[in-house]
């Protein structure tokens, strides 16, 4: 009898990587840089980086440590002298005592928030997420092999996540839930009566609560409070790229409980092997650089406040008053039923560059864009002028 030849099929299926999406703002940034490149002056409204130079005394200290030569790696947890110097500074900033080993340094917020997914996720388990949120965080998780949950919110929440949202989405498998706050987009704060919920509600669930703090000491006739302030056990990701103006060096922390800590060591030991020494030497310098920081809010806040006071009557609804980060998120509703096709015509036209809805989720994108106002007063104020005349 001859002998049947089988054949094995192999079926389509979507691979991991094919789930990352591109972070969108940094295309259109592109496109912005083309357009400098053939000589037209851009107003740019659409990224997150701080427009002020890194303070001096930072520089200083980092230009001296360069030069003893000990820019050898550091343990992998961070320099002892730099968790140290955090675990104070959350004694003097929160009145909150933080054992200063629960500190691990890492590459920026976004290697926090790698670690921390590699460490807490299994296959199949999932994160709740704001939508409109930060939109990196959804690749996080999906690189971690765990299932971003987005959560529609909106105004009525001030754009957070609420205990009513984390009951409707939880499911079996759900492992945290993260706040951020001030939030990016919204530039909203979460108040502490939900803030306090949330963290009850994860710890019912046997779950963490995981908030981004990365926007704190940037907010407006009001101080965000820590999420340890309301449950010690809360994972808590921070950085100096925005408050410090210290994007490019790469330097961030997480706090986490006692019972991580021997896994996320494993884990950075491999991955990280450390965070960049010669920035871990000048965020001990950040840290007492008061002075410098209050000067960059101050001018983030007349940026705001002008940004406050014109866009509105332009057809931009603001329908939760912004008080922390650098953004201000807004409703286009009134001018156009297409923000991602309004961004790209404003870009091209006029030289204004903002950031689509889009970019931070599906939850009504198509009408709403984020301003940035992390450039300076003048440019902000050429923007509006220019989108006036586009509008007109």
């Amino acid at each position: 009898m001859q002998a049947r030849c089988l054949f094995h099929v192999k079926l389509p299926c979507m691979r991991r990587i094919d789930l990352i999406e591109p972070f969108r703002v940094m295309q259109l940034l592109e496109r912005a840089k083309e357009l400098e490149a053939a000589g037209r002056k851009i107003i740019h409204m659409e990224i997150g980086e701080p427009d002020f130079p890194t303070p001096a005394s930072v520089i200083e200290s980092a230009r001296q440590q360069l030069a003893t030569g000990d820019n050898f790696y550091t343990p992998s947890t961070g320099n002892p002298d730099l968790q140290q110097a955090l675990s104070i500074w959350y004694q003097q900033e929160y009145g909150v005592d933080v054992a200063a080993d629960r500190i691990l340094i890492t590459p920026g917020t976004s290697g926090a928030f790698s670690l921390i997914y590699s460490v807490l996720l299994e296959a199949g388990e999932s994160v709740l997420l704001s939508d409109p949120g930060y939109p990196c965080q959804r690749n996080f998780i999906r690189l971690a092999g765990g299932e971003p949950i987005n959560v529609p919110v909106g105004p009525e929440t001030r754009y957070h996540l609420s205990t009513a949202l984390l009951e409707e989405n939880w499911r079996q498998g759900t492992r945290a839930a993260v706040i951020i706050n001030p939030s990016n987009p919204t530039g909203t704060l979460i108040k502490d009566s939900a803030m306090s919920a949330i963290a009850e509600t994860c710890r019912n669930h046997g779950a963490y609560l995981i908030s981004d703090e990365i926007y704190h000491g940037l907010t407006y006739g009001t101080k965000a409070r820590c999420a340890l302030e309301f449950d010690q056990d809360a994972i808590i990701v921070n950085g100096f790229s925005k408050r410090w103006a210290m994007t490019g060096w790469r330097i961030g922390w997480i706090i986490v409980p006692e019972t991580l800590i021997d896994a996320c060591r494993r884990v950075m030991q491999n991955i990280f092997i450390a965070a960049p020494t010669l920035s871990q030497y000048a965020a001990i310098t950040a840290l007492t650089a008061h002075d410098a920081v209050e000067n960059m809010r101050c001018a983030y806040d007349e940026r705001r406040r002008y940004l406050l006071s014109e866009l509105p009557g332009m057809g931009f609804d603001i329908v939760v008053e912004p008080q922390g980060a650098f953004y201000i998120y807004t409703n286009v509703s009134r001018i156009t039923h297409d923000a991602r096709r309004f961004c790209w015509q404003l870009l091209d036209e006029v030289g204004v560059a903002l950031t689509p809805g889009e970019d931070f989720g599906a939850y009504k994108a198509d009408e709403h864009v984020r301003f940035s106002y992390a450039t300076g007063l003048d440019d902000i104020r050429e923007g509006i002028r220019r989108i006036k005349k586009f509008l007109l």
